[in-house]
């Protein structure tokens, strides 16, 4: 049993050490009261946005990304290997990474866009299970350069191959691309539908995240 943090309408920004500190403290009681097994991070909305200045997934700067990673992995740490960390993110906050990656090169785009990428790189080793929303979606390229439509296979599909396979993001300052593999093991990767129904991956290796 997991404790499921976010959705449509919780809003949650760790923008200060303070409240990062704050999190992990309530995250930990709420745990330790009721004996569950793990956690849920389903972000949405304006929780997590990148500044105009933070264009490496790598290395992300931004204050709300880099304390959610901070806290997140000093949950980990502090319940060990068998603690399940889950995310369920919307695809506009990782596929569309593919295409848009923060603010852009003339500040236009929308913060939002790809800024689970880096919580998702950093915590590549720990998650347990990625399984990105295949529904409140628009329309998103897939690796075919071709936009698909949520609501039929081919939707699926093609998300659940750029989690597998990875894809180059787009740098907000350059116009150069990065290949990207969000998790370590395609086991790790599931989608949701709106059935909240599982697909499992095809076998492949797992392959890092290379520059």
């Amino acid at each position: 049993m997991l404790i499921s943090i976010g959705g449509a309408n919780g809003q949650v920004q760790l923008t200060t050490t303070a409240a990062r500190d704050t999190f992990v403290s309530s995250v930990s009681n709420i745990i330790d009261t009721y004996g569950l097994d793990g956690l849920d991070i389903d972000f949405e909305g304006h929780s997590l946005s990148l500044d105009t200045s933070d264009t490496n997934f790598r290395s992300p700067t931004t204050p709300v990304v880099v304390n959610l990673i901070s806290a997140l992995k000093t949950l980990k740490a502090k319940y060990g290997s068998k603690f399940v960390l889950s995310m369920a993110p919307e695809t506009f906050f990782v596929q569309m990474g593919y295409q848009f990656y923060g603010t852009g090169k003339f500040g236009g785009q929308d913060p939002r866009c790809g800024a689970y990428l880096p919580v998702i790189y950093a915590l590549r080793d720990d998650l347990t299970l990625l399984h990105v929303q295949d529904y409140n979606s628009g329309p998103i390229m897939g690796l075919d350069n071709q936009y698909h439509t949520m609501g039929g296979a081919d939707f699926h599909i093609a998300m659940t191959d750029m989690l597998l396979t990875g894809f180059p993001w787009r740098a907000t300052r350059t116009t150069c691309s990065r290949r990207c593999v969000p998790t370590r093991s395609p086991s790790a990767c599931r989608r949701r539908s709106t059935r909240a129904t599982a697909m499992s991956p095809r076998p492949r290796s797992p392959r890092p995240w290379t520059a």
